[in-house]
């Protein structure tokens, strides 16, 4: 049932509004429980990743972590589209999936050992030999099943079953999780890390795998030529946005530890860390706009209310994590204990660059996934490759001399590019509209937190234990969001259970 849809003619505006406070109020529901889940996996995960590094060593972690962005490159661009447009086609046309599954399955298997050897290749190319190779490939099959994980999981997200796609995108984490967690005090390797995170990404193919064939039957392949030539015409566009998004996000990585030293690429990886950690909220919630978006294709009224709804969703939460990581980021590196102080301060640095990125993202991410889930997938893919023509040529020039910090600081200027050009595209192409209004008071929100947070450091001249401090923040934070009417008492108690 899509409960964002406009209601048939004739349909009075109360309907139509208490349709939408029944779908949102659901929608909400799915989306806090999937941040909780993801709280409670990452960051234990985050933190455990920072221990490995601080075991491992910069310099071996650092090639560890270039790979493993070189592989995800490639993995995301032999998704070809698939997951995409098979979650966009299932979302708007329950029958899809019986019709072409038969086919997408053995297709998007076959795409995957194509990949493996691509990343051979590509790396070669790199200058990559001998057991860098064979780590290469360890990594990238563990890459190449979890891509596969990813699209068995839109089948759920296009059912709108987001809570239990929701239980499956924290499984492998969890495992490997705990894996690690034995291995630290036994003395961790570099193959014992490695052999961890291939053994978790394959476990958790086969129970998706499994779970898939459970909740929608047995899939019989039938391989039919036109419906995979169709398909990946169809999915060409998203490929192309993949692997642009791709680039974008994991180019770094790979030309810092090339241009640079594997040490730097392990400086920008320890930072950006803490920023997929945040992004992955991001990450996690927009699938769900996608979907949601998806289903209501041509009506621009559901397509806005989501908008406006989804904009404080994802950027609200955001706001506090951004200004705390400007004010405490410090605190984020406990763990590296085998480390330097100059190294941790440079780390800190990095960090606190690239949350500006965040705060970017948090505005204007939403924005994508409007324009993606809406058949405007080619413009964000020339848009994001005007970014990456950019942070290529700031990289080839500044990442020798000034490395990770270099690389933070081209992807912040690359971020503000790309969300500009968002804003461009949905006032030119859409019928939504930008809530102007709505970013003002969200930015006039962070605004007025850092200047808080500012004034509690000067006069208490820090004196506050940082969790102490973070947490008379969020009570001020709190107040400053009902002030400004970002979020209003009756919104809250619409959504909280009603009494008996």
């Amino acid at each position: 049932m899509r409960s964002f849809a406009t209601p048939a003619p004739g349909a009075g505006l109360a309907l139509l509004a208490l349709n939408s406070l029944v779908g949102i109020k659901r929608f909400f529901g799915n989306i806090g429980f999937v941040v909780l889940l993801n709280l409670l996996v990452k960051p234990g995960w985050v933190v455990v990743e920072n221990l490995v590094q601080d075991r491992l060593g910069h310099a071996t972690f650092g090639l560890v972590t270039a790979l493993s962005a070189l592989t995800l490159v490639v993995a995301a661009l032999f998704d070809l589209g698939l997951t995409p447009y098979s979650v966009r086609r299932v979302a708007a046309e329950p029958g899809f999936m019986a019709e072409t599954f038969p086919t997408l399955l053995p297709l998007r298997g076959a795409l995957n050992a194509v990949a493996l050897a691509a990343m051979l290749v590509v790396g070669w190319v790199l200058g990559y030999r001998g057991p860098d190779l064979g780590l290469l490939a360890a990594v990238g099959t563990a890459a190449l099943l979890a891509q596969y994980g990813q699209f068995l999981r839109g089948t759920l997200q296009a059912r709108q079953k987001f809570n239990t796609d929701a239980v499956l995108s924290v499984v492998e984490k969890f495992l490997l999780l705990a894996v690690l967690l034995a291995l630290i005090p036994a003395g961790l390797t570099l193959p014992r890390y490695v052999g961890a995170r291939l053994g978790a990404a394959a476990f958790t193919t086969v129970l998706l795998y499994g779970l898939m064939t459970r909740f929608f039957g047995h899939v019989k392949y039938r391989w039919k030529s036109p419906v995979a030539r169709t398909a990946l015409r169809a999915g060409l566009p998203f490929a192309l946005m993949t692997l642009l998004y791709g680039v974008n996000e994991r180019v770094d990585m790979v030309m810092l530890e090339r241009l640079a030293s594997p040490t730097e690429a392990s400086y920008y990886a320890g930072a950006y860390r803490w920023v997929d950690a945040t992004m992955m909220y991001v990450w996690t919630v927009l699938p769900l706009f996608f979907a949601k978006f998806a289903s209501v294709p041509h009506e621009a009224a559901a397509q806005r209310q989501l908008l406006w709804f989804g904009q404080r969703v994802v950027t609200l939460p955001l706001l506090f994590v951004v200004a705390f990581v400007l004010f405490r980021g410090e605190v984020l590196f406990w763990q590296f204990s085998h480390s330097s102080p100059t190294e941790v301060s440079r780390m800190v640095l990095c960090l606190k660059i690239l949350f500006i990125n965040v705060l970017m993202h948090a505005f204007f991410a939403i924005y994508s996934t409007l324009l993606t889930s809406t058949t405007h997938e080619r413009a964000v893919s020339w848009l994001v490759a005007g970014s990456i023509a950019l942070n290529i040529g700031l990289n080839l020039f500044l990442l020798p001399r000034y490395g990770a910090v270099a690389a933070s600081v081209d992807t912040l200027l690359c971020a503000v590019f790309v969300s500009g050009g968002y804003l461009v595209l949905v006032l030119r192409r859409t019928k939504v509209g930008v809530p102007g209004r709505l970013l003002a008071r969200l930015l006039l929100a962070f605004g007025l937190l850092c200047g808080g947070w500012y004034v509690v450091q000067v006069g208490l001249n820090k004196t506050l234990s940082w969790w102490v401090e973070a947490g008379l923040m969020a009570g001020l934070f709190g107040l400053i969001v009902l002030g400004t009417g970002l979020v209003r008492k009756k919104e809250l108690s619409q959504l909280l259970p009603k009494g008996n």
